[in-house]
């Protein structure tokens, strides 16, 4: 009985099987292409392209030094790190010595003053008496002789004194400019000596730079005003500009410099050490994505999609890479389409279905924002 109950079944199944036709195969080329995404050659800065390390040097150093022998030091008044005035007092010597010399010069030059002045007088009372027999010429010369040695005297004293009260000024040595401490070499009781190790190191305006190595011919790509990203020991990175570019290599390294201002920071320490990367100093180049570029036994080589979506693999050079572009110094022109990855199992003359990142980024779905809560 079961036998001629299942036996209706399997035969509607196999008339149902039979009324289905299988899915005709594609037939054309375009059809069976690969969608393929792919980039455009475009004109573009390469960044990172180009690095140097290099010392953090002051931007300019100043030395700070007495400028009087034999004094000896009262106070110091600042500390390695302190941030300085232009004209603040750095270290102040004992001026009990030379006050009392100010005290002196002061009275030898008073009474210089007032010889001068009766000499002065002597001769003024004999001005008209030449030759008239009143006094004789002998008495007028010297008494006018009198009088010009007893001024020039009064003005050497006046010379002295001013001498006495600028030295008396300079016991207070002051910075010549403003910024940042970063040597001291001085302490309460030593002696000022002209000439000697400086007492302090200043860095100008605090401000610190990077003065980074170069060959000949990179340094020929910087120019002043370039930006560039210093990275700093501690893995800190500070964006920089190209202040100067050396205008002389070294004969024997062929190196050169630059110096990349930066900004003051606590973390920017002159002595430390920096790298930096620069921004490609020619301007936009042609580049394609440094994943568009493969390398075997001919060399680098790009696909190019032609116009009518087929394939051409074309032989390039390459230049300078950063930023995940790498420029194009061979190759195809500005605007051509390549393919973005070219890691593909793609050969030349292969049919594609190109699409650029602009029409994926279209073709993508819009994001669904919620719904606003009702209120």
């Amino acid at each position: 009985m079961r036998r001629h109950l299942l036996l209706p079944a399997l035969a509607a199944t196999l008339a149902l099987a039979g009324c289905h036709k299988p899915a005709a195969p594609k037939s054309t080329d375009a059809e069976q292409a690969r969608t393929v995404r792919v980039a455009r050659v475009e004109a573009r800065g390469v960044q990172g392209s180009l690095t140097a390390t290099g010392d953090l040097v002051p931007w300019q150093e100043a030395a700070v030094m007495p400028e009087v022998n034999g004094y000896r030091v009262l106070r110091v008044l600042v500390d390695v790190g302190d941030h300085v005035k232009q004209g603040q007092t750095l270290v102040q010597l004992d001026p009990s010595l030379i006050q009392a010399q100010v005290a002196q010069g002061q009275a030898v030059f008073a009474q210089a003053q007032a010889q001068a002045a009766q000499a002065a007088d002597q001769a003024a009372r004999v001005k008209d008496l030449d030759n008239q027999g009143v006094i004789s010429e002998e008495s007028i010369e010297q008494r006018r002789f009198q009088a010009r040695a007893a001024q020039a005297t009064a003005n050497a004293q006046a010379a002295a004194l001013k001498d006495l009260r600028t030295r008396y000024s300079k016991l207070a040595v002051t910075a010549p400019v403003a910024g940042l401490v970063l040597q001291k070499n001085v302490r309460p009781g030593d002696l000022s000596a002209v000439g000697a190790t400086p007492w302090f190191s200043l860095a100008r305006d605090g401000i610190v730079e990077l003065q980074a190595q170069l060959s000949e011919g990179d340094l020929a790509k910087i120019r002043p005003g370039q930006g560039a990203l210093v990275s700093l020991p501690d893995g800190s990175t500070i964006n920089g500009v190209v202040r100067l570019v050396s205008p002389e290599v070294d004969t024997q390294t062929k190196l050169g410099y630059v110096r990349v201002r930066l900004p003051v920071r606590p973390d920017v320490r002159a002595g430390g050490f920096g790298r930096a990367i620069f921004t490609e100093a020619s301007g936009a180049v042609p580049a394609v994505p440094d994943t568009a570029v493969s390398y075997d036994a001919d060399g680098a080589s790009v696909m190019v999609v032609e116009a009518n979506n087929r394939l051409h693999r074309v032989l390039v050079q390459t230049g300078q890479r950063g930023g995940g572009w790498v420029q194009l110094t061979k190759g195809p022109p500005l605007g051509a389409r390549v393919v973005r990855s070219a890691g593909g199992l793609l050969l030349d003359g292969d049919l594609i279905r190109p699409v650029e990142d602009a029409d994926a980024a279209a073709a993508a779905p819009s994001p669904t924002l919620p719904a606003s809560p009702r209120k």
